[in-house]
This record gives C-alpha cells, sequence and structure tokens, in this order.
C-alpha cells in the first residue's frame, strides 16, 4: 500500500513538472486601429524539447470573433534554446471594417493532447470623422509645397560647377597653344619705343655735335643725314626707302607729300655728287641741307601714335614641339574634357534631383 502511494505522488510531480514546463502566451503589436488597417497577433508556446504541440489554424477570411477576420496566417516557426526549451510561435494577421472594441477570443494550444490558454487580447477598432451633414462637400489637394532654400543642398554642385568652369578655361587654353604649334607659356614683352620723328630728330643732333667738332668727313656727313632721311621716311610713310634710289624716292615722295620736295632733290643731288663724285661742299651748304631735312620732318611728323610696342618672341625651329611633345598635350586635353563632361553631366542629374 505504501508503494503505491509512492508511485502516485512521483507520477503526480512529473505531471506537474511537464505542466510547469509549458507556457502559453499571446501578443498583438496594435491595441487598436483604423478601419481596414491590420494588427498581428503572435500566438507563443514554450515547452520541453520532445513533445508535440497544435496551434489553432483559421482558414482565410474566416471570424476569429465576429467582426474580426483573419487575413491570413504565418507557418510555425520554431526556436530551440540552449536550456532544452522549445519555442514555436504563429502569427495571425487580422482586420475589422466596424468601428468597436472587440475582446479576442482565448487561443488554446494543444501539447502532447493537453489544453493550454493564452490570456485573452483587446483590439479596438476606429473609425474617421465624416462630415455627414455635408456629404457634397469636396477639397482640392493640397499646393506643392516649396522648401526653403539650403545652402548645404547646392554648395556641393557650386563648387563643382565652379571647377568645371576651371577645367573648361584650362583646357581652351592648352587648346590654343595646340592649334597654333605655340609654347604653352609665351613670354610677351612691352617695350616702349620712340616715334620715327624722335628717332630721326636724336640721330641729326648727334651727328650736328660731331660735324660741329670736325670728326667726320663730308662723304660719312652725308651718308649719315641721308639714312636718317631714309629710315625716318621708312617708318612714317611705310615704303622702303633704305633700298631705293634718291630719283624713286622723290618719285615716291610726290604720292604723299609734295611741299618741300624741291628741298630733298637739292639735298639728294649733292649728297650724290659727294658720295660719288667727290664732290666738295661749303660749310653753310652742309646747314642748309640739314636744316632741310629738320624742316621736312617737322613738317610731315605724327605724334599721336602708341609709345608702348607689344614684342612676341619670335619662335625657331628648336621652339616646336616634338612629336611626343604634341601627343602628350592631346592627352592632357582629351583628360580635361572627360573630366570636364562628368563634372557637368553629375551637376545637371543633381540639380534635376533637386528641382524634381
Amino acid at each position: 500500500m505504501r508503494k503505491r502511494l509512492y508511485t502516485a505522488v512521483c507520477a503526480l510531480c512529473i505531471a506537474l513538472c511537464a505542466a510547469a514546463q509549458v507556457g502559453v502566451e499571446s501578443v498583438i503589436d496594435s491595441v487598436q486601429i483604423f478601419i481596414g488597417e491590420q494588427a498581428h497577433l503572435t500566438l507563443t508556446v514554450a515547452m520541453k524539447e520532445g513533445q508535440h504541440a497544435a496551434l489553432p489554424s483559421f482558414a482565410p477570411r474566416q471570424y476569429m470573433v465576429p467582426g474580426v477576420e483573419v487575413l491570413e496566417q504565418a507557418d510555425g516557426d520554431t526556436v530551440r534554446l540552449s536550456d532544452g526549451t522549445v519555442k514555436v510561435s504563429r502569427r495571425y494577421t487580422l482586420t475589422s471594417f466596424d468601428d468597436t472594441l472587440y475582446y479576442l477570443p482565448p487561443l488554446t494550444v494543444k501539447v502532447d493532447g493537453k489544453d493550454y490558454t493564452a490570456k485573452t487580447p483587446a483590439l479596438k477598432v476606429l473609425t474617421l470623422e465624416v462630415d455627414t451633414l455635408h456629404p457634397n462637400q469636396f477639397f482640392p489637394p493640397k499646393d506643392i509645397q516649396d522648401n526653403p532654400f539650403q545652402w548645404s543642398d547646392w554648395s556641393g554642385i557650386f563648387w563643382l560647377s565652379l571647377l568645371g568652369l576651371l577645367l573648361a578655361l584650362v583646357g581652351y587654353y592648352l587648346f590654343l597653344r595646340l592649334r597654333g604649334n605655340k609654347p604653352v607659356i609665351a613670354r610677351i614683352r612691352f617695350v616702349k619705343r620712340l616715334l620715327p620723328h624722335q628717332k630721326a630728330m636724336n640721330s641729326i643732333a648727334q651727328l650736328k655735335a660731331e660735324h660741329a667738332s670736325g670728326s667726320e668727313d663730308q662723304k660719312t656727313y652725308y651718308t649719315r643725314l641721308t639714312d636718317t632721311l631714309r629710315t625716318y621716311l621708312q617708318e612714317r610713310f611705310g615704303f622702303n626707302a633704305m633700298e631705293m634710289t634718291s630719283a624713286e624716292i622723290i618719285d615716291r615722295l610726290k604720292k604723299e607729300d609734295s611741299s618741300k620736295i624741291a628741298e630733298l632733290v637739292e639735298l639728294f643731288q649733292t649728297a650724290d655728287l659727294v658720295k660719288f663724285a667727290k664732290y666738295s661742299t661749303l660749310i653753310n651748304e652742309n646747314d642748309r641741307n640739314m636744316a632741310y631735312v629738320v624742316e621736312f620732318i617737322e613738317t610731315t611728323k605724327k605724334e599721336n601714335e602708341p609709345t608702348i610696342e607689344r614684342i612676341e618672341p619670335t619662335l625657331t625651329d628648336n621652339d616646336l614641339r616634338t612629336r611626343r611633345a604634341r601627343r602628350v598635350l592631346k592627352v592632357v586635353i582629351g583628360v580635361v574634357a572627360a573630366i570636364l563632361a562628368v563634372i557637368m553631366a553629375y551637376v545637371i542629374w543633381q540639380i534635376i534631383l533637386l528641382l524634381a
């Protein structure tokens, strides 16, 4: 008799321990929804490994309680813990189209043929306010909202555009250098120059000083005097007086200015006689011929001319680029153009995104 009582007590303890290891819980993710929205109810059972659980099942569109539909149910999800416990869960998707407070029925899980019931959750369904007094009153959609200007949205586009502009200028400059077969850096000088009549008067003043000291003979005197006049004529009137004879110069001057031709004819005749016929002149004759030149220069001079001359370097054969250097320059221009194209495409795309 004592042995039977001991066996019954042991069996009862084992049953109580097994029952204590089974737990059922139901959780709903939202206790209130609007009409037509969805809520998810998750039913979880924890049991000892080796036990078998049967969770409740609902068909699609089946009512869990009048007014609450089960749209779908997920397959059971099983998780094994390190302490030998197994958790099985299933999620139910619920919806409702009537605004009221629903007390969902307790869900029962069978574990090895024994029922275990979870606590009963509640679900409140809300409705939208409708103006029943003015059913025909409609409101148009809202206008597009203008977002405030923010420098942070446009700063990247601005700096990239500035970089693209600089690259465009560099590429254009290199292209001009390549097309003109010129060096990348050209040194241009601006020098102050004397006007034709100023250079001529300086030469005459120097000739007059040297002639007064008696340091020059008549041939040298007239050679320098006529060369000074020829240089002035070439720079002032634009014809090559240094390579022309005296008669050709007189004929050319008749087309420009005939007011002082007679004096110049006398000057050239005297100069030719001195240089080629060993003619000797008087001192006053030399001074008179110099006065003719000075008077002609003062009469025909042009003072309103620029005195700054722009001098560009003359390229020699050694200054021209080799084929390899030109090829490298072309590659650089191509790379600059490619980078510029990528930058401009990115800038345009960002502007479209900001204005969309």
